[in-house]
């Protein structure tokens, strides 16, 4: 079976919520690594919960692939999640939302032909923003959340940007 046929068939098992299929499609090793938390989930066990806790997290969770990159190292997902979010993740009660983002994932084979790791990016500000709990400072509820959990940053920054004011002048 070529690299990109195993890496759909993956896919296909985390659309299935199929927590042993997914775990099927990797050889001798296995490693998730998810770059924005700068988590490793190493081996079966570790990598197996990691999909556990997201699909209880978001059991309607879909990956639709937008475009995939075989390359001779790997393959290359470009693809949009979404989901609900209607269970606990990282600490994060179910807010109930609808999440839906783009995310990129890179695909690594071992000598048995099988995955053996799994990299993921994607914005976890975007993430944040459709859970509810981040907000652009840019808008009211983003200048309101500034000022109250971070009145000292914004005492130093108005500090500087009046000192920078002054020496200018």
């Amino acid at each position: 079976m070529d690299r990109l046929r195993i890496v759909e068939e993956h896919v296909r098992f985390e659309n299935a919520h199929d927590l042993d299929g997914i775990l099927g499609t990797f050889g001798s090793e296995a490693r998730y690594e998810d770059e924005p938390w700068g988590e490793r989930h190493v081996g079966h066990a570790a990598v197996r919960e990691y999909y556990r806790s997201m699909l209880v997290a978001a059991p309607d969770l879909h990956i639709a692939i937008q475009r995939a990159h075989s390359t001779s190292d790997g393959v290359i997902l470009e693809v949009v999640i979404s989901g609900t979010h209607l269970g606990a993740w990282r600490g994060l009660p179910a807010t109930g939302r609808r999440l839906e983002f783009p995310l990129c994932g890179v695909f690594e084979f071992g000598a048995d032909g099988k995955l053996s790791g799994e990299r993921i990016y994607y914005d976890r500000a975007t993430v944040m923003r459709q859970f509810g709990i981040f907000h652009e400072p840019t808008t009211l509820a983003g200048r309101a959340t500034t000022l109250l959990c971070h009145p000292l940053t914004l005492a130093r920054a108005l500090w500087r940007s009046a000192r920078t004011s002054q020496i200018a002048h």
